[in-house]
């Protein structure tokens, strides 16, 4: 629990749940389950969530509930945005629904806070987000419990605002590549949410929200544009490599995104993010619209350099990534012409602007 946070665009944590399981490449250096191995592997909501390896701390796959946390935030009156499990997932196979549903109802207390969870188990939050509706006399007598008592003032306004999905409450999926982006973005739109929100962060590789490949659904292969609603169309082969012109007749029902965050990786082993990646995402929102928030370059960032500057010895250019336009990273030596990725140079400029997009929020 953290009233205060280096997270862009983030004025607090909140985590009622520690503890999570690798299922995708951008596990692999996650911070919390470094933090959780290492610096605060003794704390009690901490202690024996990872296991150690070769490469360092590994989540177990416990999830651990942390009551002393739950209602915490009842009590800051100052309005904040929220991240919610910063330290775990909230849809995790080991997190018990009953707890997810102690959170919800804390978020359905809070008004004044907006809250944004992530998740990478689309599946689940979908399963759990259609259901709500049928558990809400639990939610709203759980939330009046937490408000003093089991009192008609405490549980009617709770069991009214959780008749459709909270304001306040933003659900978002991570998409560090174009394959999880496939996977989890159409589980995202079948999910009833107030605010839709995907997590490029970490970025691995070149990511297209406007063409989201989908299996052959008896039709054919098909796509559509998480940027822009009801925007879709088919595939001319089986391969899905040759895209038709849009056909608003493919199927329909399809929301857009309210919100894309992107961002390098940071630490030990961090992985290079192209720069051509970040603008690939920046242009694609700025077409369509969409709110784009660019949170960091991670360990390394890009610099502009001169046939000059390879005058300077070889020996300093060692190691250095050089990033070229096709969105290969290769190592020194390159072509001069290219862009020169640097470790240690994080920052938030994306070519000199810094990105900051907020979504409208809905009431």
């Amino acid at each position: 629990m953290a009233d205060g946070t280096k997270i862009e665009s983030t004025d607090a944590t909140w985590n009622p749940i520690t503890g999570c399981a690798v299922v995708s490449p951008g596990c692999t250096n996650c911070y919390a389950m470094k933090l959780a191995g290492t610096r605060l592997k003794n704390h009690p909501s901490r202690e024996g969530l990872t296991k150690d390896t070769k490469a360092g701390p590994v989540w177990t796959g416990e999830m651990r509930p942390n009551r002393q946390w739950l209602d915490q935030l009842l009590r800051w009156t100052t309005p904040r945005m929220i991240f919610v499990c910063a330290h775990g997932d909230l849809f995790a196979e080991g997190v018990d629904k009953v707890w997810i549903d102690y959170v919800f109802a804390v978020m359905a207390l809070a008004p004044q806070h907006r809250f944004r969870v992530l998740t990478k188990r689309p599946e689940r939050m979908r399963e759990h987000m259609l259901g709500m509706s049928s558990r809400r006399s639990f939610i709203a007598g759980y939330g009046a419990i937490v408000r003093g008592g089991n009192l008609p003032d405490h549980y009617e306004p709770a069991y009214e605002v959780i008749a459709k999905p909270l304001p306040n409450v933003w659900l978002g999926v991570s998409v560090e590549d174009q394959r999880r982006a496939e996977e989890r973005i159409p589980l995202l739109f079948h999910t009833p949410a107030a605010i839709r929100w995907v997590n490029a962060e970490p970025l691995l590789g070149p990511l297209d929200l406007t063409c989201i490949h989908q299996p052959n659904a008896g039709s054919g292969p098909w796509w559509f544009d998480a940027l822009t609603t009801d925007r879709m169309g088919w595939f001319h082969d089986d391969a899905a490599t040759k895209p038709t012109d849009e056909d608003p007749l493919a199927f329909s029902g399809y929301d857009q995104l309210d919100l894309v965050v992107a961002g390098g990786e940071s630490g030990p082993g961090a992985r290079p993010m192209h720069p051509g990646w970040a603008r690939q995402l920046r242009d694609q929102c700025a077409a369509a619209g969409v709110p784009f928030l660019f949170k960091q370059w991670g360990a390394f960032a890009p610099m502009d350099v001169t046939f000059n500057d390879f005058a300077k010895p070889a020996d300093d250019w060692l190691g250095t990534l050089i990033a070229g336009p096709d969105g290969q990273l290769e190592q020194f030596p390159s072509n001069p012409e290219r862009v020169i990725a640097l470790l240690n140079a994080a920052g938030r400029l994306l070519d000199g602007i810094e990105h900051n997009g907020f979504p409208e929020v809905r009431r």
